[in-house]
């Protein structure tokens, strides 16, 4: 399995008035790197995969460790746990060389803008999800 890695910058506007990352900054963490994941890696050029739009079902983050300002970025993995027909599911981990301090995932549902609705995963997408498929997901779907 592939994982896309992302350089995210700390700003000081991050910190909280206990001196570390906010606990909702980390959702834009997470939407930083999910959007370098599925725009700006999205297959091919002059692609329309994941342009059409997209919008969050559901997160859900475990706060490991508290993370302090410091000048150095964090790494965030990111990788595809589930591809359903309308809808797929990112696993992120915020870290660096020794701490991890997130865990967390993000429900993403493709959505087309201009019918204002929700839309199937195209088969050129699932391509592209399926190289950044967590080994046991995709044993899961072979098997059923």
């Amino acid at each position: 399995m592939t994982r896309h890695i992302y350089s995210c910058p700390l700003r000081w506007s991050d910190m909280d008035a206990f001196g570390h990352v906010n606990n909702v900054v980390f959702l834009r963490y997470l939407e930083e790197a999910r959007i370098d994941f599925m725009f700006r890696l999205a297959p091919g050029e002059g692609s329309t995969s994941f342009t059409g739009g997209s919008v969050v079902a559901r997160h859900e983050i475990d706060y490991v460790r508290p993370l302090v300002h410091r000048h150095e970025p964090v790494t965030i993995e990111s990788w595809v746990t589930k591809i359903g027909a309308a809808s797929l599911t990112i696993a992120y981990e915020i870290k660096d060389e020794t701490t991890l301090y997130v865990r967390a995932s993000t429900i993403v549902v493709p959505f087309n803008l201009a019918e204002s609705r929700p839309r199937r995963i195209t088969a050129e997408e699932k391509v592209f999800l399926r190289e950044y498929l967590d080994d046991d997901a995709e044993e899961e779907a072979v098997a059923a």
